[in-house]
């Protein structure tokens, strides 16, 4: 009698908490509908959109096909998983522009047409016939994007190659978690991101600050390998005779007083030493004194549609030159 009745608390017990969970997850979804959650959309991106590579330097790719909706806008991949549209292998007549980099390339949040890839190609045309395609990709550094160029960007044949780098393009790239199926559900997603959140707030010993810089130390493996990953596009562009440019774009929290000038310096003297031109933006921004103004969302600081447009405000002339690299 005694073994049953334990049998029978086990039972509720389960039962209640099933009841819990589903109450739950249908309670979050429901608040989805009308808000958007910056770790849920990423999840629900990471899930949907993307899918292993078989090259272990890139990790990831972006299926093609595929359609969702993240963070309120669309989102859509052609056969090649860019987002963009569809390109021709012979770029005929037209001047063809590939960009390199992470989630703020990709153009997250912000619908396609009001990229800053999709802005700089309307102005570059008023000039010459001119396509850009968009190779970015969410959680990429820098050696994954030009991993990903090597495998699928030459066959396009362009006549330049623009890496706009993110202060983060020199992490070294996250493995995929062995409790990645978990993301399917909006609830485990929505409390796992509050408790990882307040663990490292609780027990990390580094700042936000801390944790950029360190990213830079001279013996830092993502700081190696984004340095010669840069050697190896420059190697590449000039043995195919491909213009590159790298342009550095700002972390959007505090642009009057900004944090990581050092940062930036060291990439843009590696950059320089090593004859890649280079263009910072962050100068351009430092008047902005309320830069939540230019977020996607209020707890996601990915460049909303405003401040895309002042990206490609800001690049248009930079990337209009035609210069060659030296040797």
């Amino acid at each position: 009698m005694k073994y049953r009745n334990i049998v029978n608390n086990c039972l509720v017990t389960l039962l209640t908490l099933i009841i819990f969970f589903l109450v739950g997850e249908f309670a979050v979804r429901l608040y989805l509908f009308h808000n958007t959650v910056y770790d849920i959309e990423m999840t629900r991106y990471a899930i949907g959109i993307k899918t292993n590579s078989d090259n272990p330097l890139i990790g990831h790719v972006q299926k093609p096909n595929s359609v969702a909706r993240l963070m309120g806008v669309s989102v859509e991949t052609n056969s090649d998983g860019f987002r963009d549209k569809e390109y021709p292998l012979l770029k005929g007549g037209k001047y063809r522009i590939i960009v390199l980099g992470d989630s703020l390339a990709f153009g997250w949040g912000v619908e396609q047409e009001d990229t800053f890839e999709n802005i700089l190609e309307t102005e570059l045309n008023k000039t010459r016939p001119t396509e850009i395609i968009n190779f970015g990709a969410g959680n990429y550094n820098t050696e994954q994007e030009v991993n990903l160029f090597l495998e699928k960007g030459l066959k396009y044949r362009p006549d330049k190659v623009v890496v706009f780098y993110f202060i983060n393009d020199a992490e070294i790239a996250q493995k995929k978690s062995r409790l990645w199926f978990l993301g399917h559900s909006r609830l485990i997603t929505f409390y796992w991101s509050r408790i990882h959140t307040f663990i490292n707030n609780l027990f990390s010993t580094k700042s936000f600050r801390a944790y950029y810089a360190d990213l830079y130390q001279e013996n830092q493996k993502g700081w190696i390998r984004t340095r010669k990953a840069f050697l190896l596009l420059k190697k590449v562009c000039r043995e195919n005779d491909i213009e590159l440019q790298v342009v550095l774009l700002p972390e959007l929290h505090n642009l009057e007083n900004y944090p990581f000038k050092k940062e930036h310096k060291m990439v843009s003297t590696f950059l320089e030493s090593n004859n890649i031109s280079s263009l910072d933006l962050t100068p351009f921004f430092k008047n902005n004194e309320n830069p939540m103004q230019l977020w996607v969302a209020g707890d996601d600081a990915h460049p909303n549609k405003s401040a895309h447009r002042l990206i490609a405000e800001y690049t248009l002339n930079f990337i209009a030159k035609k210069e060659r690299m030296k040797e």
